[in-house]
């Protein structure tokens, strides 16, 4: 099949693939499959080619930190966590929603957004099914959270971590320059969800009551495994800290922890494995596949591409097209592929002309991070918290998400574009 031809199947595929999964009408992790064999089958990529596409670091730190939380899950840690915070709140699902997100978004910006979902979603759980409401509202606010968290720092996603190892952008560069537009965003956020869930967000004063009379301390049922998976996770969250000092990834972090907790856990790997979120990794391998395809065949370059050609080397265009064609595609694209594309050509521009390109990796980071929010496959996060939400037979579908965080990553983007022009574009 000639490039053209290609390119427009690989286009056609992909849009359709997409459309099926927006509608829900096939399993998401089955249509991306089929979409995924059938850009290998009709040779627009070639089957090695393919596995390259799949980001294997993104992987391997979801399977380890899916270990880690299934072990630590025996222990009754959850259940603690999720007795105390609700009595500190005294049952009230407002302030339970504020003070979960609250801990997701300081998490992911100093571990990464994944990690911490992973570790907040079966909390909620434990809290929303004492209290006997709905758990979705307090995910979304979780999901919308880690994500606007992860943009904070270096680490907190994995977009900013490219750009920091491609500029020799430190920590510190994007605490400074990141964090403050990020705490903005999250207090409008949690400001405009209040209005979006009010009416949802009330518990019979008897079951408040109820949660006020349970004992925390009862719930944790294996002291020793606790010390250990605390242990582990310590080191592990270490690592995660100091990964790029010391030359490791985050995957080989979390993979070591996860065979260490194992190894003196003593738990039954068949059984620890059984309930690792399958169906979640499957689904980023062949989403992986699916926009490493449009990569191949230059789709994704030609739009960075259009970018820099309609802006003419302009600061100000530049930037705020940087960042709002970032955001947009983040929320339907992967932001991994898509940045990995805009990286070399923001440095072309750099080279080019004579114009400071650092407010463009601002906008750049902002722009993936924050877009993440906008559907229910933006970012690793937000499919995490959906298989989740889905083994526990809860569900919540591809269009009431994006009514909730589109709407809401245009406005932190709308927010981002007057913080990058007053202090960086005026």
């Amino acid at each position: 099949m000639p490039g053209s031809l290609h390119f427009i199947a690989a286009i056609i595929i992909f849009i359709s693939i997409y459309a099926i999964i927006i509608s829900e009408k096939i399993n998401r992790t089955t249509i991306a499959f089929f979409g995924a064999v059938l850009m290998i089958l009709l040779k627009i990529i070639g089957l090695d080619q393919a596995f390259e596409t799949i980001d294997f670091h993104t992987i391997g730190l979801l399977i380890g930190m899916m270990i880690m939380v299934n072990i630590l899950k025996r222990t009754g840690a959850f259940q603690y966590i999720a007795i105390k915070s609700a009595k500190l709140t005294k049952g009230d699902p407002w302030y339970i929603l504020v003070m979960l997100s609250t801990i997701t978004a300081i998490s992911s910006a100093l571990l990464d957004n994944v990690t911490t979902v992973l570790l907040i979603a079966p909390v909620t759980l434990v809290i929303t099914e004492a209290l006997e409401i709905n758990p979705i509202p307090f995910m979304v606010a979780e999901i919308l959270s880690a994500n606007i968290g992860g943009t904070a720092t270096l680490i907190g996603d994995p977009p900013n971590i490219m750009i920091g190892s491609e500029t020799g952008l430190g920590f510190m560069d994007f605490l400074i320059n990141l964090a403050p537009a990020a705490f903005v965003i999250y207090l409008v956020t949690l400001f405009i969800l209040k209005f979006i869930y009010k009416s949802q967000l009330k518990v019979q004063e008897e079951l408040k009551a109820k949660i006020m009379q349970f004992n925390e301390n009862l719930a944790i049922t294996d002291k020793v495994l606790l010390k250990k998976s605390l242990i582990v996770l310590a080191f592990t969250i270490l690592g995660f800290g100091l990964h790029q000092f010391v030359g490791l990834e985050t995957a080989t972090v979390a993979l070591t922890g996860a065979s260490v907790l194992l190894l003196i856990s003593k738990t039954d790997p068949e059984e620890i494995f059984h309930e690792i979120e399958w169906l979640t990794i499957f689904f980023f391998i062949f989403l992986f596949v699916l926009v490493g395809t449009l990569e191949e065949v230059g789709a994704i370059e030609m739009i960075a591409k259009g970018v820099v050609d309609i802006t003419q080397g302009n600061l100000l265009m530049t930037a705020l097209l940087v960042l709002w064609i970032s955001g947009i595609a983040s929320a339907f694209l992967d932001n991994i592929p898509f940045v990995a594309t805009m990286i070399p050509l923001i440095q072309s521009i750099g080279a080019l002309t004579s114009i400071n390109i650092t407010p463009l990796w601002w906008a750049l980071a902002l722009g993936a991070c924050l877009g993440g929010n906008g559907t229910l496959v933006g970012a690793s996060a937000n499919v995490v918290v959906a298989g989740i939400l889905e083994k526990h037979k809860h569900r919540i579908s591809f269009v009431e998400y994006m009514k909730i965080g589109f709407p809401l990553m245009i406005v932190s983007i709308i927010i981002s574009t007057v913080y990058l022009y007053v202090f960086y574009l005026m």
